[in-house]
């Protein structure tokens, strides 16, 4: 199965927080999964970490990708023509581009928000 982690998913796992669940934990740490983790998240991070409402190392989290096995996944144009059809139940664009990149990439999206419900989109959550 190919899996995108939403951003607190990513950092959850880094982390090894008791917030991401044993079902979650059991489909990230599965090597017969494909797990990606998105430029987006990435650069959501960077904006949290430069603005002081995340304490981590981004390089840490940026050197942790590849270390978990993890694939980056860049924005497509693809992604952007999805983006444009989603309605705007919400307005987080971090989340937006997320969704449609999910969408795009045929994956399943593991999150733990609850305005994904609102999305069409094939989701696991995190607890």
């Amino acid at each position: 199965m190919k899996v995108l982690l939403d951003t607190h998913a990513l950092l959850w796992w880094l982390s090894d927080s008791d917030r991401l669940g044993e079902n979650a934990r059991e489909i990230i740490a599965d090597p017969v999964h494909d797990i990606l983790v998105s430029i987006v998240s990435l650069w959501e991070i960077a904006i949290k970490i430069r603005i002081g409402k995340l304490g981590a190392d981004m390089n840490d989290i940026l050197a942790a990708i590849p270390a978990e096995g993890f694939s980056l996944l860049q924005i497509q144009p693809e992604h952007l023509q999805i983006l444009m059809s989603l309605p705007l139940h919400h307005r987080d664009p971090f989340d937006h581009l997320l969704m449609a990149q999910a969408q795009a990439e045929h994956a399943t999206f593991l999150s733990e928000d609850g305005q994904m419900d609102h999305y069409p989109l094939k989701r696991i959550r995190c607890s």
